[in-house]
């Protein structure tokens, strides 16, 4: 399919995207959509099915398979809800706030068909003008509705009848690609948080990922990446099983939403910049390895590489900003996650949370150590989640109930795996260290343990409280906004965040805003002080040995972003000096710290 945007929303959270393609689609807007949540996508194909009138026919979570077959069920009614919208869409006449003319007044000005758009309105003839508009329905087409599974998450799962382990094929992962497998879609599937070598595997099993005798793939696999190495990693890993990624989604590790997978300090520019530099010798290496699986399993090749598209998303705050992503590093198209949370149109977020959104600043805005699967995770400063988490650790009622559990991986003291934000966990995890620490000891501990949050629950009630979906139990709302949220305080219409993405107005706020890459620097020197300030009294020469490479890297990002200045810069003077000012002041920062914790990164060389 030919994009008719030159942007996505991706994922965020389980819930905040859930329904993102029933509210965008139809523009040509594609998104994607969480598949952790079996038990939120349930609710959400009975909120969608009762508001069209329909029958439901609930999946149990007593029947077989009923993970798969309730995310099955839920894409294939919001697929048949997009065509239905979108059929409805370009039947509708070209006047004054129809469907029609919201779809092309959004598109960005050098889009092909929104110069023939604009070509139609300053047409006088009647034939001539019916002509145009014929040819613009024919040429418009929806977004696509993309879902996510994030690999990391892939607990086992256990009958609900009996507690008996189900066969590998009924793990988390593995039943939502089946349940995405087995949908109507035709559109995309992300992987997110490094290669899970079963799930790949289980792939194989399904033949709408494979390419048909036009070329046709009609479910393509997308690769969330951080740098190029895991990129050709991963491609290998399914190019050897005649599987081809269409799409290397590059995020950066830190300036984004949710779980924040860093780096070793590999700055955004410059692993685009090897992207941009390798990206043809990936494409070959990997239809060679793809071509010889395919022979091997009997199936035709491709003559040539399918396409392969290259696009970047994590902290873009600009039109300028997005069109240099583009242009200069030769990116397809761009993703735009933590802006759309101020977009009720587009995204879910309840009332409280969204006013705390709003005026939230840099300093609300937070690297956590909040998520159970023991990865940094970005936060907002007292949100409705913590709030009560921290109301139950003072009550001395630490911990979640744990109503959902696809973050459980703890047996340290059950047989059965059990999450590290549950109340049962943290009840004997602080039995235990009472008795085997001091006062104070046990104080610092306690805190730690506590910390931990019920996100897998918590991310998706945002979506029932907006909806007024009716819940036994009361409900808090968490959010993981990326860091920037703090340049953002309107709530906007989808035209108005549209129109900001394509420059064709703004609402950031007054706080000074620095360029995405100068943040994400700055995310990085933090990060790495963080870390080291957490293991300086432990430290190991493994330790020290990353902490140098991450300094390393810094540096040479610090270096090649001198280099690249003048292209980021243009003939904008103080622009250039202000952003070179900020590259020595991040620089400082790093040398400042490295030069406090010298002993740190000269372990190896003392001979420790």
């Amino acid at each position: 399919m030919t994009k008719i945007h030159t942007f996505h929303i991706p994922v965020m959270g389980t819930g905040f995207s859930i329904d993102t393609p029933v509210k965008v689609a139809r523009y040509g807007i594609s998104s994607v959509v969480s598949l952790v949540d079996d038990t939120l996508i349930e609710e959400m194909r009975k909120f969608y099915t009762e508001r069209l009138g329909e029958s439901f026919e609930p999946i149990s979570k007593y029947e077989d398979d009923h993970r798969a077959k309730r995310i099955t069920a839920y894409l294939d009614l919001m697929d048949r809800m997009v065509k239905d919208q979108f059929n409805k869409l370009r039947a509708s006449s070209f006047a004054a706030g129809t469907e029609i003319t919201k779809y092309f007044e959004m598109l960005p000005l050098h889009s092909p068909l929104k110069k023939l758009y604009l070509q139609m309105l300053e047409t006088v003839n009647p034939a001539k003008k019916k002509e145009i508009q014929d040819e613009l329905r024919a040429s418009i087409q929806p977004g696509e509705i993309n879902v996510n599974i994030m690999t990391k998450v892939d607990p086992p799962n256990f009958s609900a009848k009996n507690k008996e382990p189900l066969p590998p094929e009924f793990s988390d992962a593995l039943a939502a690609l089946r349940g995405y497998a087995k949908s109507t879609l035709d559109s995309c599937i992300v992987f997110s948080a490094g290669i899970n070598q079963r799930l790949y595997s289980y792939i194989e099993n399904f033949k709408d990922f494979y390419a048909d005798a036009s070329g046709h793939i009609k479910k393509r696999i997308i690769l969330k990446v951080s740098d190029y190495r895991s990129s050709l990693i991963q491609g290998k890993f399914l190019a050897k099983k005649g599987l081809w990624v269409s799409e290397y989604r590059v995020e950066s590790g830190l300036n984004c939403g949710g779980h924040a997978f860093a780096t070793t300090g590999d700055l955004m520019g410059p692993i685009l910049e090897e992207f941009k530099n390798r990206r043809h010798e990936l494409i070959e290496s990997l239809h060679k390895m793809y071509n010889q699986a395919l022979q091997l399993k009997n199936k035709p090749v491709a003559d040539i590489p399918h396409k392969v598209e290259i696009t970047a998303q994590g902290g873009i705050g600009t039109a300028k900003e997005d069109k240099f992503l583009r242009d200069y590093y030769e990116l397809d198209a761009t993703g735009w996650g933590t802006p759309f949370l101020l977009c009720p149109e587009a995204t879910n977020v309840e009332d409280e949370t969204l006013e705390k959104l709003a005026n939230a600043g840099e300093e609300d805005l937070y690297l956590s150590d909040i998520s159970p699967l023991g990865v940094p995770f970005n936060n907002l400063r007292d949100s409705a989640s913590d709030l009560q988490k921290e109301r139950k650790s003072q009550a001395g009622k630490p911990g979640s109930a744990c109503p959902k559990g696809h973050l459980v991986s703890n047996t340290e003291f059950t047989k059965l795996p059990i999450c590290t934000a549950s109340r049962l966990y943290q009840k004997m995890k602080l039995e235990q260290l009472k008795k085997e620490l001091d006062e104070t000891q046990y104080a610092r501990a306690y805190k730690k343990i506590v910390q931990k949050a019920c996100i897998c629950h918590d991310l998706g009630e945002g979506v029932l409280i907006k909806n007024k979906i009716p819940k036994k139990i009361e409900r808090f709302s968490a959010i993981c906004p990326g860091p920037n949220m703090a340049y953002f305080s309107k709530i906007v219409s989808l035209p108005e965040m549209v129109g900001h993405i394509y420059g064709r107005l703004s609402i950031l706020n007054q706080t000074y805003r620095p360029h995405m890459f100068i943040k994400e620097l700055k995310l990085y020197v933090d990060y790495l002080k963080r870390e080291v300030e957490k293991t300086a009294d432990s430290l190991s020469e493994r330790d020290a040995k990353y902490f140098r490479e991450f300094k390393n890297n810094l540096l040479n990002g610090i270096e090649y972003y001198r280099e690249l200045l003048p292209k980021i810069a243009g003939d904008a003077k103080k622009y250039y000096q202000k952003f070179s000012a900020e590259l020595d002041e991040q620089k400082k920062r790093l040398d400042d710290f490295v030069d406090e914790y010298i002993g740190v990164f000269n372990l190896e060389s003392a001979g420790v």
